[in-house]
C-alpha cells in the first residue's frame, strides 16, 4: 500500500507541476474546492445564526466541521474503493485526482504574474495581480509591499497548498487528502477572528492549525534544501536560521515557519505592519537583518526557490516509493 501511495503521489506531483489547473477544464466543471466551499457556505448560512449564544455557536461550528470532515473522508474512501479494481488505470486516475488538489504550477503562475504586472503596468498592475492571492487591501501597498505580499503568499501556500496535501495523502490516501482540503477550505472561509466567525469558526481554525503543524515545519527543510540547490548553500543555511529564530514573530503558529525560511533564503525582510479589511495589523519584521526593500526580481527568485523546494518534495516522495518496494 505504501508503495502505491508514494507512486501515485510522485506521478501527481509531476502532473501538477506540468499542467497545473487547466482553465479550460474548470470553466466547464466545478472544481472540487468550489463544491467544498458551497457545502461550507450552506452550513454557515444555516447554523451560524447571530441570535445564538457564543457557546452554542462554538458547539455548532465544531459539529459542522466534524460532519464535513467525516463526509469528505468517506468520499475519499469511496472513490479509492472504486478505483482499486482498475489496476494501473486506477492508479493513473487516482494520480489525476491527487494532482487536482495540489497547487504547484497555479501558485507559481499567480505569484509570477505579480512580477510581470509590475514590469508591464507598474504599481497598478502589481496591485491587481497581488489582489488575486492575498487578503490585504492592495490599494494600501507600495511596490515593495506588493512584492513582499506575493512572496509571503508563495511561502505560506507552499506549506498548506502543496506540502500539507501531499503529507495527508501520504498518511491516509484519498480520505486524508479530501478531509484536509475540506478543513483548509473551511479555515479560509470561516476561521476568522471577527464577530461573525469568532465562535462558529473556532473549531475549524484550531483543527487547521493542528493539521498544518508537521507540514509547516517540513516545508522549512524543503525551502532550505531548495535554496541551497538553486541559490547557494549559504542561502539554505540562512533559510534554516531565520525559520528557527523568527517563526514565532508571525501571528499564525504555522505560517511563520515557511515565511521566515523564505525570508532567510532571499535575504529579505518579510511581514511587518499591513492593513486587512481596513484595520492596521501590527507585526514585527521577520528576518529584520535582511534587505528592507523587495523588488520584482525577489519575486522571481522566490518562485525559483519554490520550484526547487517542490522538486525536493518530489525527490523525497520518489525515494520513499523506491524504498518501500
Amino acid at each position: 500500500m505504501s508503495t502505491e501511495i508514494f507512486l501515485v503521489l510522485s506521478v501527481a506531483l509531476i502532473l501538477d507541476r506540468v499542467f497545473g489547473d487547466p482553465d479550460w477544464l474548470w470553466r466547464r466543471l466545478p472544481h472540487p474546492i468550489v463544491l467544498f466551499g458551497a457545502m461550507i457556505g450552506w452550513a454557515d448560512g444555516r447554523f451560524n445564526r447571530p441570535p445564538v449564544g457564543s457557546d452554542k455557536r462554538r458547539l455548532g461550528g465544531l459539529v459542522v466541521i466534524l460532519l464535513l470532515l467525516l463526509w469528505s473522508f468517506a468520499c475519499g474512501w469511496l472513490l479509492h474503493w472504486l478505483l482499486m479494481p482498475l489496476g494501473l488505470a486506477g492508479i493513473a486516475l487516482e494520480a489525476l485526482v491527487v494532482a487536482v488538489f495540489l497547487a504547484q504550477k497555479s501558485l507559481a503562475d499567480h505569484v509570477g504574474r505579480v512580477a510581470s504586472g509590475l514590469r508591464s503596468h507598474g504599481l497598478a498592475g502589481g496591485r491587481q495581480a497581488v489582489s488575486m492571492i492575498v487578503g490585504r487591501d492592495p490599494e494600501t501597498l507600495d511596490e515593495p509591499a506588493v512584492c513582499r505580499a506575493a512572496i509571503e503568499s508563495l511561502a505560506e501556500n507552499f506549506s498548506d497548498g502543496v506540502v500539507a496535501p501531499a503529507f495527508w495523502y501520504a498518511l491516509f490516501g484519498l480520505p486524508g487528502l479530501f478531509a484536509y482540503k475540506m478543513l483548509n477550505t473551511a479555515d479560509s472561509m470561516i476561521g476568522h477572528k471577527n464577530e461573525k466567525y469568532l465562535y462558529f469558526g473556532w473549531a475549524s481554525a484550531r483543527l487547521d492549525d493542528l493539521a498544518n503543524l508537521v507540514p509547516a515545519r517540513f516545508s522549512v527543510l524543503l525551502i532550505a534544501a531548495g535554496a541551497a540547490a538553486s541559490v547557494s548553500r549559504g542561502a539554505g543555511r540562512s533559510a534554516m536560521d531565520a525559520a528557527l529564530r523568527d517563526h514565532g514573530l508571525h501571528r499564525s503558529p504555522n505560517s511563520g515557519w515557511p515565511e521566515a525560511a523564505m525570508a532567510g533564503a532571499l535575504g529579505l525582510q518579510l511581514a511587518g505592519p499591513r492593513i486587512y479589511s481596513g484595520s492596521l495589523v501590527q507585526e514585527p519584521m521577520i528576518h529584520a537583518a535582511g534587505r528592507p526593500v523587495a523588488t520584482a526580481g525577489d519575486v522571481d527568485r522566490g518562485v525559483a526557490i519554490f520550484y526547487a523546494a517542490c522538486g525536493m518534495l518530489f525527490g523525497v516522495t520518489a525515494l520513499a516509493a523506491l524504498l518501500s518496494l
